[in-house]
Formats: structure tokens, C-alpha cells, sequence
């Protein structure tokens, strides 16, 4: 890949060679910074990919805040961490750590890991604080634990990532051509990510053939992000309109239809970037299997079906311009959900680090993410008959 350009003034940014991460790729999408020079969260402004390589540094909750909803952090898990790492910036700030769960659980509704994320490092700070003798002891002891948190969290999704790789290979078969939608790999993830660690594991166990990448209207993170994933790994793909898939379903050209998962329900409906329920509908029109791959983080027990799941609905500006190019007359309004919902019913399978949930409904999710006694394994598949 050429060297990346260096990039025009923004706030908080800087252009800096690539950090080691997952194989095959260069870049790390989020890393904390401890004092003196910290504390800041560091990212990488997945806006700018893959023209530059930039790297936001936030150093207070609202920067932090803002990066989230402009989504120059996003995917499920990687919001997780931004959640946590953030109450962590609040405490070591010596902020109130609680609205600053707040804050950024409100960033972006339909993912449900950045307040699950916020939520933990919060009771961590809470916990810490029980057991220090004065306040500037309760301060110190609340940072720290919030690190702490933040970090454990990423260590186990990238535990998580590496599981569902693992389990998920065993569904995909020889020569597979898969077809993926949005971005699902290193930039969303602490790991390799959810359903594109799948796809990598399958290249180097040689079963890919080819990568069929959806654009993903309006904002291209499937053009801008999975493309730029694939290249740098060295997988063989090629980036097809959303519109495309139907034709190309209907050629018998896609074996697997394969996409993470922003939030799922209870009762197996799962939430993901918009686009992804016609991508449901036609895989069952044409008898191709239908996988979604999650961590247990990303299923909220809370959300009895989809119906209880808010989709965010983001500016009309994302579907009137084109790459900041106003593409549709002046004032027009726009419907813009970021997310929709697909129905259990239409969900072949659902990888998780815990195993595969097949038929998805409520009973495998709840085995799945039932707690485990001290030294009980988890079983490797949950498998009921339809």
C-alpha cells in the first residue's frame, strides 16, 4: 500500500506510522495513552480510510463523544472498548464517571456493547471506591480499576474474535464464495473481528475463493473498510453495489452470506447495518445459508424481540451527498436508518466465542450465554432440531 498522505488539520488528529496489530494488517483502531503524555484515547479515524491513515487523540470524554457519532470509531465490539476506555479517561481526569457513561452510552442507541462496555468499567470505578480511605485514594483506586476493566474487556474480545474464527470455519466450505456486508474485521474489534475473522480464517485454511464485498450505502464501509482489510490481506475480492446481490444471489454465485451483528435480541432477531435484512430475505429466496457472527457482548437478554431494539437514524446529509458532494436537490429530505433488523426466522446460524447457536431463537441463546460453572466447558454447539 502506498505511504499515506499527510493529512489536512483536524482537531485532536496526527499522522503517525502504522501500530503493530492482527496479521495482516498494520494499523491498531484503538489504544489507550498513560500519563504524562495521557491520558488520551487514541484512534483510528476510519472516516479518513482508506485515503489516509490518521490518528484522532482524545483526551476528554467530548472529544471522545464526538468521534463516536461521526463514526470514526465504530463496530460493535471496538464500541465496547471506545465505552470503557472512555469512563477510564474520566476518572483518571478525575471527572464524574457516571455521566460519562451516560454520555457516551447515548452516543450511538442501536449498539448495545458502548453502554454494556461504559457499564463495566462504571461499576469497576464503583467497586474501587468502596475501599479507599479518603477521596483522593477513591479517585486514584477508581482509575486504575477502570483501566483495568477497559483492558480486560479487550483482552477477552480478542479471545472472543479468535473463538468465533474457530467456530465459524467449520461452516464454510471449499471454494466458498462468500458475500459480507459493512465491516466486520481488525477495525471493529480487538482481534481480527467477528465475521471477517471467519472469512481470514477460511483464506488461510484455503477454502476462500472469492470475497464479494457490498459497498454499504451511504457511507461505503464495506467499499472504504473491508476492501481495505481484504487488500491487505491478501484475499481475493471484489466490491459489488448493494443492488448487485440479488443478481448475483441469483447466479449461483454466493455460497454463504456471512455479516456481524450491531445488537442482537433475545429472541435471536438481530440488529446490523442497514442493508442487511434484504440480504436475509434473499439468501432464504435462493437456499443460501444466512450467518451472523457475534460475540455473547453484542446479545442483549434485555430486548425480549426485535421491536424493542431503537435503530439510530442519522443525518439526511449521508444519503443527499455523495463523498460530501451534494448529490440530490437542495432540501430534500432523506430516510436514514443506520440499522435494520432481521428476523431470527431468516438466521441459519449465529457464531459466537461460545459456539454456534442453530436454530437461532431463545432457548440456544440463553444456553449459550448461561453462565458457566468454575471448570465446565462450554459446549462447542448448540444444536436443536427445527
Amino acid at each position: 500500500m502506498a505511504r499515506p498522505t499527510v493529512p489536512r488539520s483536524t482537531r485532536g488528529s496526527t499522522h503517525r506510522p502504522p501500530l503493530a496489530h492482527t496479521q495482516g494488517m498494520s494499523t491498531q483502531a484503538l489504544r489507550w495513552i498513560d500519563p504524562p503524555a495521557g491520558p488520551a484515547v487514541v484512534l483510528l479515524d476510519q472516516t479518513r480510510l482508506p485515503a489516509e491513515e490518521t490518528y484522532l487523540t482524545c483526551t476528554d470524554v467530548a472529544t471522545l463523544d464526538d468521534a463516536i457519532r461521526r463514526l470514526a470509531v465504530r463496530g460493535a465490539p471496538l464500541l465496547g472498548l471506545a465505552g470503557a476506555f472512555g469512563v477510564a479517561l474520566a476518572a483518571h481526569r478525575d471527572e464524574d464517571v457516571a455521566a460519562a457513561a451516560a454520555t457516551l452510552t447515548r452516543s450511538r442507541p442501536t449498539a448495545v456493547n458502548l453502554g454494556w462496555g461504559a457499564a463495566r468499567a462504571l461499576a469497576a470505578c464503583r467497586r474501587a471506591q468502596q475501599h479507599a480511605a479518603t477521596p483522593v485514594d477513591a479517585q486514584r483506586l477508581a482509575a486504575r480499576a477502570a483501566l483495568a476493566e477497559a483492558r480486560a474487556i479487550a483482552a477477552d474480545d480478542a479471545e472472543a474474535s479468535a473463538a468465533i474464527a474457530a467456530h465459524g470455519l467449520t461452516l464454510v466450505p471449499r471454494a466458498a464464495r462468500i458475500l459480507t456486508h459493512c465491516n466486520t474485521g481488525a477495525l471493529v474489534s480487538a482481534g481480527e473481528g467477528t465475521a471477517f475473522a471467519i472469512i481470514l480464517a477460511a483464506h488461510r485454511a484455503g477454502r476462500l475463493a472469492q470475497l464479494w464485498v457490498d459497498e454499504t450505502r451511504p457511507l461505503l464501509q464495506g467499499a472504504r473498510l473491508t476492501a481495505y482489510e481484504a487488500g491487505r490481506a491478501g484475499l481475493p475480492y471484489a466490491v459489488l453495489p448493494d443492488a448487485a446481490a440479488a443478481s448475483l444471489l441469483a447466479a449461483g454465485q454466493v455460497d454463504l452470506v456471512l455479516t456481524g451483528a450491531d445488537r442482537v435480541a433475545a429472541d435471536g432477531s438481530v440488529a446490523n447495518k442497514v442493508g442487511t435484512y434484504g440480504l436475509a430475505v434473499l439468501a432464504r429466496h435462493h437456499q443460501v445459508p444466512f450467518v451472523v457472527a457475534a460475540p455473547l457482548s453484542s446479545i442483549d437478554f434485555a430486548a425480549g424481540d426485535g421491536a424493542a431494539i431503537v435503530v439510530e437514524h442519522r443525518p439526511a446529509a449521508e444519503v443527499t451527498s455523495f463523498a460530501g458532494f451534494p448529490v440530490a436537490p437542495a432540501g430534500s429530505d432523506a430516510y436514514n436508518p443506520a440499522f435494520d433488523v432481521t428476523p431470527a426466522a431468516l438466521v441459519s446460524v449465529l457464531v459466537t466465542e461460545r459456539g454456534l447457536a442453530r436454530p437461532v431463537n431463545a432457548g440456544t441463546l440463553h444456553l449459550l450465554g448461561t453462565p458457566r460453572a468454575a471448570g465446565v466447558a462450554a459446549p462447542a454447539i448448540v444444536s436443536m432440531e427445527r
